[in-house]
């Protein structure tokens, strides 16, 4: 069950963990299991979790005062979802994070990523490499919100993440890309 979570730490640290300190890293995270729409962060709550996905999908959102869900984050295997802000400041999230599938996922708290980030190496590079590309990420992301059209932003998502559309309903992916469910379906339908 943790040897995905091996593999990426492998993968972002450009090591090779030795199993002492891959048994230390192991009793860090707790295993937990999500039903579909369970939660796994509620609006008001703090975030005490980095989490993991083993298995599943996720999706981290707000709902306006008219009751419109802003998707701001999905995360499928092998990805890592959280309240960055709240987690760090330890403030109460504005977002909910819940399961769109059932899912497996590897809680880690603040202390024990600190815990670790000390203690091996490793951890402390991944997370400096993982904090790097999410800025990226975020400035691209900024950028094609403010800048492409629904269609530009629809074909770099289809890029990143091509198999979203048999894990998550139009409806979120159009949410997630700031466009009507009615965009998405034409678009969709001229390509």
């Amino acid at each position: 069950m943790y040897e995905a979570l091996r593999q990426y730490i492998n993968d972002y640290a450009q090591t090779t963990l030795d199993d002492a300190t891959f048994g230390q890293v192991q009793q860090a995270f707790q295993f937990k299991k999500l039903r579909r729409r369970q939660y796994l962060l509620q609006e008001g709550e703090v975030c005490r979790y980095l989490a993991f996905v083993l298995k599943g999908a996720l999706r981290m959102y707000s709902v306006d005062e008219k009751g419109n869900e802003h998707i701001v984050a999905l995360a499928v295997e092998n990805w890592w979802i959280e309240d960055r802000e709240s987690f760090y400041m330890l403030t109460p999230s504005r977002f909910n994070i819940d399961a769109v599938e059932d899912a497996e996922v590897l809680l880690l708290t603040n202390a024990h990523l600190q815990l670790l980030m000390d203690s091996v190496p490793a951890i402390g590079k991944m997370q400096r490499t993982m904090d790097l590309r999410n800025a990226i990420a975020t400035q691209r992301r900024l950028h094609a919100t403010l800048t492409y059209t629904a269609e530009q932003r629809y074909q770099e998502f289809l890029q990143q993440c091509p198999t979203a559309f048999q894990r998550f309903p139009l409806r979120m992916i159009a949410s997630y890309l700031g466009i009507s469910p009615e965009t998405l379906s034409r678009i969709r339908n001229k390509n």
